[in-house]
């Protein structure tokens, strides 16, 4: 189910026989995920984000949603954690989905994965506009996506970093105003004497 309190990210994916296998997050590598008015935002996904996420029923699906195609409660999906990120392998051939979705992969029809996930603690750099997840509460889903840029990643990033944009762009104007009554002041002040 795709909800608005989850966040998607796009992962590249190659297949394996009826497997498919893909390194599903990387590490501590800044990631621009929005521009607006001339500032970029980036987000980092901490080296120990998953360490006390729950990764123990996570399902792999097409666009976040429909039949498993694999499943870790049933083996068919593995993931495992490394120095530079989340992989996962999946085993396609234990049923109808998978098998079907292993067909598109390998016809070209999904080239790209996004996975869902809730956070449960991050924190932001506004200096450097960056969101860092610092530790991942639940990961829900690996899925093939129909675009790299699935449209849940772009509205679930997009709704954090408008509120930052928004946020600078009101301290700005805050600063301008304020800097503005003080030329406006001073004139006053110059004018009287």
């Amino acid at each position: 189910m795709i909800t608005s309190d989850r966040q998607y990210r796009n992962f590249d994916f190659e297949t394996k026989e009826m497997r498919v296998e893909g390194q599903a997050v990387t590490f501590e590598n800044p990631t621009l995920m929005f521009e607006h008015d001339g500032m970029q935002f980036y987000e980092v996904i901490s080296r120990s984000a998953f360490e006390q996420a729950k990764i123990d029923d996570v399902v792999l699906v097409i666009d976040h949603k429909g039949k498993p195609a694999a499943k870790t409660k049933n083996g068919t999906l593995e993931l495992r954690t490394s120095e530079s990120g989340l992989f996962i392998s999946a085993d396609l051939s234990k049923n109808a989905t998978g098998r079907e979705l292993h067909e598109d992969i390998e016809n070209g029809f999904y080239s790209q994965m996004s996975f869902a996930f809730t956070i449960r603690e991050e924190s932001y750099d506004k200096s450097t506009r960056t969101r860092r997840i610092e530790k991942i509460d639940r990961l829900y889903d690996v899925s093939a996506v129909t675009f790299p840029a699935y449209e849940q990643t772009s509205i679930s990033a997009r709704s954090f970093f408008e509120e930052e944009s928004e946020k600078e762009l009101m301290e700005i104007r805050q600063r301008e105003e304020k800097r503005n009554k003080l030329k406006l002041l001073l004139e006053i002040e110059r004018s009287i004497k």
